[in-house]
């Protein structure tokens, strides 16, 4: 099926069953994003990353589904008001999950910034060698760390 006739096939559908597959999607993709962000916050960073392909799918599918919402405003306010208020309530619970998810996501990134940042000083004090100047002191450089740091992130 080309991606007109899906356009068209999800356009032709009745008021009701267009608002209740989006609801569906967009409530799929709300417990999707809440699990990821409760693993997140747990710290299980490799278990929320196998929640990205399923993640992924329901956003465009939810997608797909508001965008057709949106060709189809004028007959849903006609056909279906109730179901299309329902669906902007949804709507809104999404925008505040996506808000909570990216704000666990940015915090995880700067936790595990901050942490390859003091492996790779440590790592570069470690193997700065030990020298006297002609003071008697050894030279320090507080920002001298390592040039750099492979991570194997196989199990």
């Amino acid at each position: 099926m080309s991606a007109a006739e899906r356009l068209s096939a999800l356009d032709s559908l009745p008021a009701t069953d267009l608002c209740a597959s989006a609801e569906a999607a967009l409530a799929a993709l709300v417990e999707v994003m809440n699990h990821e962000t409760t693993l997140l916050k747990a710290g299980h960073f490799r278990d929320s990353a196998t929640l990205t392909p399923e993640k992924t799918r329901l956003a465009q599918d939810y997608v797909g589904f508001a965008r057709s919402i949106q060709r189809q405003a004028e007959r849903l306010k006609v056909e279906a008001p109730a179901e299309l208020d329902a669906l902007r309530l949804g709507h809104e619970r999404l925008a505040t999950q996506m808000a909570e998810n990216l704000r666990v996501i940015a915090t995880a990134r700067a936790v595990t910034d901050d942490i390859l940042t003091d492996v790779a000083m440590l790592v570069g004090r470690d193997a700065r060698p030990e020298t006297y100047g002609a003071d008697g002191t050894t030279a320090v450089d507080p920002t001298d760390s390592a040039r750099g740091i492979a991570v194997n992130k196989a199990r």
